[in-house]
């Protein structure tokens, strides 16, 4: 009975035990200190001109981060430097700075926000501080309120840029499919511009006809003219003319010696 009692309560021990892992740690925050951290960068930032803050831009890394520990400010230097930038953009946007009201601070799992309603000259909007769960300030925003009608006007002027570009990129397609139609009349004349060259070049130089060669006369001709001129050769030895007789032959021997 004892064992089982000694059991019951080392598992009681147990279980207690790791209840006690299972919660999770609050981080607590400070948010009167974090409140003074936000003025302090509201007043610096709504009292620097332009070229103070392009001093601390142009601040070498160590030295920027030495003068923001200087000046008690839990953030880092490029943290500042885009604390900067956002409130450059807030005052092309909604104007100079006037006040703001009262923090309001919400706590999440992973940091704290600091969120305030800031006066400013052409709009109003909303100011807020993150920090981390070291209560170091990681970021700044600005976010301008706009009236239904402002944002309607802006809506309206996307619509019609989105609409514009899109019928835009259609015209130009259109055009493109247009031109494609005359590539293969184009591929059609240089095709036949190409066969032409060629059939030029294969086809060949007729050439001059030859001088027709006389048929060479016949042996008979030949045969004539000479009895003739033996014929008048004999006449003449003779003495008489050639009338008188008629050469019906003429034979040649081999050698050249007449017998």
């Amino acid at each position: 009975m004892k064992k089982k009692i000694s059991l019951l309560g080392l598992i009681l021990i147990l279980v207690l035990s790791f209840t006690g892992c299972g919660k999770s740690e609050t981080t607590e925050y400070d948010q009167t200190t974090m409140e003074q951290y936000a003025d302090t960068i509201i007043s610096a930032f709504s009292s620097m001109s332009e070229e103070d803050m392009d001093y601390y831009e142009n601040l070498r890394d160590l030295n920027l981060d030495i003068t923001l520990l200087q000046a008690q400010l839990p953030i880092d230097g490029s943290d500042f430097l885009t604390m900067i930038e956002s409130w450059k953009a807030s005052q092309e946007e909604c104007g100079a700075y006037i006040e703001h009201g009262d923090w309001t601070m919400k706590v999440s799992h992973d940091g704290a926000t600091l969120s305030s309603e800031g006066k400013f000259e052409d709009r109003d909007a909303e100011i807020a501080f993150t920090f981390n769960e070291k209560s170091d300030m990681e970021s700044m925003t600005v976010s301008a309120h706009y009236t239904t009608g402002e944002i309607l006007k802006k809506a309206g002027l996307n619509t019609i840029l989105g609409m514009g570009t899109v019928f835009v990129v259609l015209i130009f397609i259109s055009f493109i499919i247009y031109l494609l139609g005359f590539i293969p009349k184009l591929q059609k004349k240089l095709s036949g511009k190409g066969k032409a060259a060629e059939e030029k070049k294969e086809t060949p130089v007729q050439a001059a006809p030859a001088p027709a060669v006389s048929a060479p006369q016949a042996a008979g001709t030949d045969d004539g003219e000479l009895a003739a001129v033996i014929a008048a050769a004999i006449a003449a030895s003779e003495g008489t003319s050639t009338d008188g007789f008629v050469v019906r032959s003429i034979k040649r021997r081999k050698s050249n010696k007449w017998n």
